[in-house]
């Protein structure tokens, strides 16, 4: 027999683990059997276990051992010079000294005592470098296979269901970093558990490309699959000092590349060149796409020197940009370039966006889902919290609409061609703040950014909203359609408020249409929009205008656990603390 019960976040397991946190995702939980448990000799297990292991390969530059990491800050003394090394970033400041000259004698020295963490995610005191040594020792050599997969990790949080030996849940464990799921790996090796995975799991490659997986014969081939197609860059420089030519050129032609900081003589100019895009292209040929959409023409060659990897590029207009860069680090889906001098610039790669944008390729991202108004930037003032729950709708025939209180407001649209790139066009009476002319500024399939013709500072982010293609999504709007619900608590964290008593009888109905109707204690009613909705996890917006007292209750709401008679939302603050938390309840 298997229950199907779908929660975002569920009870903590009592002193299994000792640890916490919430979920995210709704994941389907299941009463498992045999077939379904992790074994604790299994490949699985072991495939999970080493890619949970923790990779000290950052910091070789430091220690010379990829199977242990030293905790941050640390004191060294590198060529008769002291650096205090509060971030992996000061790595670069080591290897740029290493680099200065090319026929000394390099050499670093620890300042003891220190804190080293092991693969095991074990944390030691070290006293001394003989006692640093006894470890270091212990190691796989520079570039030596090794026992942790760095190629392929967990997006957490993910969740196991905990049961008892006739195969019954007796509790669920959510586990939100690779330190938590290790230890918790080896508990299921031990024997003291007994444990399966709540899928659908996803699973991020070393290029950022996500997989989901659905039960464990998948995650084993994904990992399997995975485990070797990228450089753990096991060896004991900073960053990727021996790539290959022909494996950077071909990851600068794999995707473009889009800026995300850059400085020049140790001045920032990110605001001027954010978000350009970068295009890798045969024949030495590089393109440059700044945000109006003007397309610039250089050169590129790479070379792979006593330094490391390098690359030159030149341009005629671009001047800040023409330079020979130093390859000083390439991660996950980013590569990170620096020159002497203070100059600096990180790439992030991304497939998914549109270099060459024509007016059909936008009026095809237009029209295929629905648009949230994510960000709405005018005149100094923030406004996109008047459009929550009213998406947008692009139709082929220049017809635009608004949804607002469960019904469409009607207006029109255009996509022109500028000299400085293409503009849409919104025409929607009663909504002043939209009828500007948009300059297109970035596009890809699920994303497009705007900002005004006239005024640079007015901005606009769409984010793409496709109903009926989510099943955590569907399941969501289903349990709020189908009952009605009321405020079973409004709790403000700071000051330790207790509102409820403000939304006393009031009944807040549902509709398929994105209206929410609220009942008050004497029958009068009002209306307000609602959407539920995926980014980072599951989200529900709310809108109710100026209507007191639910006035407060404007906001994009993350949603933290569902049932058929509860709901409960939290609004977190940007280091993911939480402020408020919104609980419904259904009416009966």
């Amino acid at each position: 027999m298997k229950t199907k019960i779908k929660f975002l976040i569920l009870l903590p397991f009592f002193a299994l683990l000792m640890f916490t946190s919430c979920q995210d995702e709704v994941t389907e939980i299941t009463n498992p059997n045999e077939t379904e448990a992790l074994v604790a000799d299994s490949n699985l297990t072991a495939l999970v276990s080493a890619t949970s292991q923790r990779d000290g390969s950052k910091d070789n530059i430091i220690d010379k051992a990829s199977c242990l990491s030293i905790e941050l800050p640390v004191t060294v003394v590198v060529n008769n010079l002291e650096i205090s090394i509060d971030s992996e970033e000061d790595f670069k400041t080591i290897e740029a000294i290493f680099d200065e000259f090319e026929d000394d004698n390099d050499h670093l020295e620890i300042i003891f005592p220190i804190t080293i963490i092991t693969e095991n995610h074990e944390e030691i005191v070290i006293e001394n470098a003989a006692h640093l040594e006894e470890f270091v020792a212990s190691c796989n050599g520079e570039n030596e296979t090794d026992d942790d997969i760095e190629c392929v990790d967990f997006k957490y949080p993910i969740s196991f269901s905990v049961y008892d030996r006739n195969f019954q849940v007796i509790d669920v464990v959510s586990i939100e970093s690779d330190r938590q799921l290790h230890r918790f790996i080896e508990r299921v090796i031990d024997a003291e558990v007994l444990a399966s995975l709540n899928f659908p799991v996803t699973m991020v490659l070393a290029d950022g490309t996500q997989i989901v997986v659905h039960n464990n014969l998948e995650l084993e081939q994904t990992i399997e699959e995975a485990k070797d197609t990228c450089d753990e860059d096991d060896d004991n420089d900073y960053g990727d000092d021996d790539f290959t030519k022909e494996r950077l050129d071909n990851l600068l032609m794999s995707c473009p590349w889009v800026v995300h900081e850059f400085e020049r003589d140790a001045v920032s100019l990110a605001d001027n060149y954010f978000e350009y895009v970068m295009v890798f292209k045969a024949e030495n040929v590089v393109k440059v796409r700044k945000r109006n959409g003007d397309i610039l023409t250089g050169t590129w060659t790479t070379r792979v020197g006593d330094r490391g990897a390098l690359i030159k590029l030149e341009f005629d207009t671009l001047v800040d940009f023409t330079l020979e860069w130093f390859v000083y680090d390439i991660e996950h889906g980013r590569i990170k370039l620096y020159q002497a001098g203070g100059n600096r610039i990180i790439l992030k790669k991304n497939c998914d966006i549109t270099f060459d944008v024509t007016k059909e390729r936008v009026l095809n991202y237009l029209q295929e889902c629905l648009w949230r108004v994510e960000r709405l930037h005018i005149d100094g003032i923030d406004n996109e919290k008047d459009y929550i729950g009213t998406p947008f709708k692009f139709f082929p025939d220049n017809v635009v609409k608004i949804r607002v209180n469960g019904e469409f407001v009607q207006g029109t649209y255009d996509v022109l061609a500028f000299n400085t790139g293409f503009v849409l066009q919104i025409q929607l009476e009663g909504r002043p703040n939209l009828q500007l002319e948009w300059l297109i500024t970035f596009l890809e399939p699920g994303l497009i950014k705007l900002e005004s013709l006239g005024n640079p500072d007015n901005k606009m982010v769409l984010e793409r909203h496709c109903p009926n293609t989510d099943d955590d999504l569907n399941y969501v709007d289903d349990i709020l359609i189908s009952s009605d619900w009321e405020v079973a608590r409004y709790f403000i964290v700071e000051g330790e408020l207790e509102k409820d008593n403000d939304f006393y009888m009031y009944t807040l109905s549902f509709y398929e249409t994105g209206r929410v109707k609220v009942t008050d204690p004497n029958n009068g009613t009002f209306g307000g929009s609602w959407l539920s909705y995926r980014k980072s996890g599951l989200n529900l917006g709310l809108y109710f205008a100026d209507n007191a007292p639910f006035s407060a209750l404007n906001h994009r709401w993350k949603l933290v656990e569902i049932t058929e008679g509860r709901i409960e939302l939290k609004d977190l603050d940007s280091n993911g603390e939480v402020e408020r938390i919104l609980v419904l309840e259904k009416k009966v």
